[in-house]
């Protein structure tokens, strides 16, 4: 109220006479709603268009070179060649030996949603990498775009445009297929270049492009090179020949090394018409990020949370949670089974089943990882052997170059012939020994037979080849644990009715959770709905004791926004299962004898997973005997 001329006036706000809020001084959002003076609707042009899809297709360099190369290998190239400067911003090159483009119908290429790939009638029924039409005139409305191409039995020719400025056709000199050539990245949109990362970066991320591609086409050469400076090959692969299996195994040894090759097992597994085919690491051959992920899905590589939920829920018994599976998995289905139109970068699919997906990839990475055995990565040897090695400050001396017997000082203690005769030498005692039967001896198991027994902690066990050092704890409590588990599949999981059950509001995501009412039933949790936006809990897992209800339940949900699907409850089972075959295990200090070592030895070979324990650490090393003669000095 204001006081005018004696009276009392109201005040109006500004908000009431405008019917929206005023923005409060020092605020510099601009109103979102369409101004007051009112606008005629008009076409954008051309140009304006290409430059906003180039925004939705071209994020950065990287994404240039994926669509140039996938228009590459639609065209049925087998040798692609990518050239950039600059991290991309400056030249992206891609030549190819595919079909080439006819020089009428280069003018086309240029235009919107004009493609060869598909012909409208069916969006799903997609057989290419390619199919919106958008990629060519997007960069050539943001870059330098040029198009040399030639069909087989025909003369070159090419095409130019900036900036979305269309050139003419014109005849040229060229190899049968394509080159596409962009230059000046974002010339045209110069406020995109400061949102771009350093050209190390960004040649990081095509390089990843490229080898994501190389996954998918193991039958087709890719070279990827840097001209910054001087030309030099960044990455070079060669087109593999043979059996799939085989040609996709060489192709991911060049690209993600030797260590993958032989830690990876063969997937090869079929649901309801969805094929599952690729390699996936052992468990103690786990990274500490998800970069070597990669997922394919009918030869398309995607990012996708279902897909990489499943993968976590694969290894959730073997892994911690700050520890990454490695993989490289291929999923191939009908196309009417998977949409691929839900990203205009097509990163993401969405599949009509995505529980039959999940299913597959998780029943079929354990299947694999339970026909592996006890079996570790070949890494930790390496690993071992590495730790033994000591710095040498000079030159190795060998026997041969060190001073005689006779010149050297006499030993303080008896020189023994035996390792087992050696134990009483030493003082403490670190290490105790048993006489093993030749029985046990004579045969050739995979973990050998139980030598010693070292700081009451690591049994010692000879090979044929080698020699086996184990974590008797690590061993024992996995062998426990799997047992648990065993138990409880074939009994049940069983629960405690609550005297008097628990109401929990969840608002819309009852109807999700109730979805799940089965599987959780299954692992204990009996949940029923209790008027609108609210469950009752009225059992819970025995095994998990007093829990709060509520918070479990969030967690489910937390899980089924984030991947798709929830392990929550079968994690926490788990856990408890572990931390029981942890307190029921042998402990560390306690002397083994010969025969529980052997006996060991021997459940080890015959459970599956026992070469890790439950936190995906290794249970034992193997040392190859050629490994250790290498580390004397004999080889």
């Amino acid at each position: 109220m204001q006081g005018v001329g004696g009276r009392l006036v109201p005040v109006i706000p500004p908000w009431t006479r405008t019917g929206k809020p005023a923005i409060p001084s020092g605020m510099h959002a601009p109103d979102p709603n369409i101004s007051p003076n009112a606008r005629k609707i008009r076409q954008l042009d051309d140009a304006a268009i290409n430059r906003i899809a180039a925004g939705e297709v071209v994020e950065r360099p990287a994404s240039a070179v994926k669509e140039l190369v996938e228009n590459a290998i639609d065209a049925g190239a087998r040798r692609i060649t990518v050239a950039v400067a600059g991290g991309g911003k400056s030249l992206i090159r891609v030549t190819d030996d595919g079909c080439g483009i006819p020089a009428e119908d280069l003018p086309l290429a240029l235009s919107r949603h004009a493609t060869s790939k598909i012909d409208g009638t069916d969006l799903l029924n997609i057989h290419t990498f390619g199919f919106r039409g958008e990629a060519l005139p997007s960069l050539g409305a943001v870059g330098r775009l040029s198009i040399t191409s030639r069909t087989r039995g025909e003369a070159a020719h090419r095409i130019e445009v900036a900036g979305g400025r269309q050139g003419t056709v014109a005849p040229c000199s060229g190899q049968p297929g394509s080159m596409v050539e962009l230059r000046d990245l974002f010339y045209a949109t110069p406020a995109r270049l400061k949102f771009l990362r350093t050209d190390r970066a960004e040649l990081q991320a095509v390089t990843d492009v490229v080898k994501r591609l190389a996954m998918a086409e193991p039958y087709v050469r890719f070279t990827l090179t840097d001209e910054t400076d001087k030309p030099r090959d960044i990455f070079r692969v060669e087109a593999e020949e043979g059996a799939p299996v085989e040609a996709l195994r060489r192709r991911l040894r060049a690209i993600l090394g030797r260590d993958f090759e032989e830690n990876a097992l063969a997937i090869d597994a079929e649901r309801e018409g969805v094929h599952l085919t690729g390699f996936a690491a052992l468990p103690t051959y786990s990274r500490g990020s998800a970069v070597q992920q990669y997922l394919f899905v009918n030869g398309r590589p995607v990012r996708d949370k279902l897909l990489v939920g499943a993968l976590r829920g694969a290894y959730m018994d073997f892994l911690s949670r700050d520890r990454h599976p490695a993989a490289v998995l291929f999923i191939d289905c009908d196309p009417h089974l998977v949409d691929v139109n839900v990203h205009p970068a097509k990163s993401e699919v969405r599949f009509r089943e995505p529980g039959v997906a999940r299913g597959l990839i998780v029943s079929g990475l354990r299947h694999a990882l339970a026909e592996a055995g006890h079996r570790a990565s070949t890494t930790v040897a390496g690993e071992t052997l590495g730790a033994f090695r000591a710095p040498e400050p000079g030159p190795r001396v060998y026997q041969m170059d060190r001073p005689s017997l006779g010149a050297m000082p006499r030993a303080p203690y008896p020189v023994q012939s035996g390792f087992g005769e050696t134990a009483d030498t030493f003082a403490p005692v670190a290490a105790r020994t048993e006489e093993v039967p030749e029985a046990a001896l004579a045969e050739d198991h995979p973990l050998g037979a139980a030598r010693a027994h070292l700081h009451e902690t690591f049994i010692l066990s000879q090979t044929a080849d080698g020699l086996v050092i184990v974590d008797a704890h690590a061993a024992h409590e996995r062998l426990v644990y799997e047992k648990l588990k065993r138990q409880m599949a074939e009994t049940g999981v069983a629960r405690q009715a609550l005297l008097v059950p628990e109401i929990v509001a969840l608002g819309d995501d009852v109807a999700r959770l109730l979805e799940l009412g089965s599987d959780l039933e299954r692992l204990g949790l009996v949940i029923e709905a209790f008027g609108p936006g609210s469950v009752a809990v009225r059992e819970t897992p025995a095994i998990l004791g007093t829990v709060s209800a509520e918070a479990m339940l969030k967690d489910i949900l937390d899980e089924l926004d984030d991947l798709g699907d929830s392990t929550a409850l079968q994690s926490r089972l788990d856990a408890i299962l572990s931390r029981v075959a942890c307190h029921g295990s042998v402990r560390s200090g306690r002397s083994l004898r010969a025969d529980e070592m052997n006996a060991l030895l021997r459940e080890m070979e015959a459970t599956p997973h026992s070469g890790q324990c439950n936190h995906g650490r290794p249970t034992y090393v193997e040392l190859k005997l050629a490994d250790i003669e290498r580390l004397f000095g004999r080889r």
